[in-house]
């Protein structure tokens, strides 16, 4: 938490320490627009992984934290809820979109949703089943002759892998959601 992050609770994909030091050097990106930028899955993978300390420790600094770094990520989405593969892409809303990303967020805030006060946790609640509604339409979702359930998700862009493509773990964490999703509506 202290040096992987920017002030804003936005994540680097990459905190680089001395090795022999243990002295934290730089945050920095390989699957990232720049150092400075906000990959979205780097994002993602914040708030899920937060969210999931906190479930398996129960330190509040953990949902604390969990709740800024999914408020930076939902703070940032476009309307549909499906971010750019980097937030700060300059390309804006034409860069290639990453439903990876916005599957494991989805997943992250229907866990989050029921450790917050209910109002926040309504929110978070909102969103994911707003996300989920956009992957499940006819623009995201992979058609009968296609092994995957979803479309345009971007493993490594500077790499130029797997732009616009469908990847394994947008379709586990978009089924992990799904039935977290069933779960919290069989509980109201």
């Amino acid at each position: 938490m202290r040096h992987h992050f920017h002030p804003d609770a936005t994540c680097y994909h990459v905190a680089v320490y001395d090795t022999v030091t243990g002295d934290f050097l730089r945050g920095c990106t390989h699957q990232g627009y720049s150092d400075s930028s906000v990959w979205a899955r780097g994002q993602a993978w914040a708030v899920y992984g937060y969210t999931v300390v906190y479930r398996e420790t129960r330190d509040p600094r953990f949902l604390d934290f969990a709740q800024r770094v999914a408020d930076a990520y939902l703070k940032r989405l476009p309307a549909d809820g499906v971010p750019s593969w980097d937030f700060d892409d300059p390309h804006g809303d034409t860069a290639p979109r990453d439903a990876s990303a916005a599957c494991v967020v989805a997943s992250a805030l229907l866990e989050l949703c029921g450790y917050v006060e209910p109002e926040k946790g309504a929110a978070y609640r909102d969103a994911a089943e707003m996300m989920l509604a956009t992957l499940s339409s006819d623009r995201y979702r992979a058609g009968a002759d296609s092994p995957a359930f979803l479309l345009h998700s971007t493993g490594n862009h500077p790499a130029g892998s797997e732009i616009d493509a469908s990847i394994v773990y947008a379709d586990y964490y978009y089924l992990e959601a799904l039935e977290r999703l069933t779960k919290r509506q069989e509980e109201r």
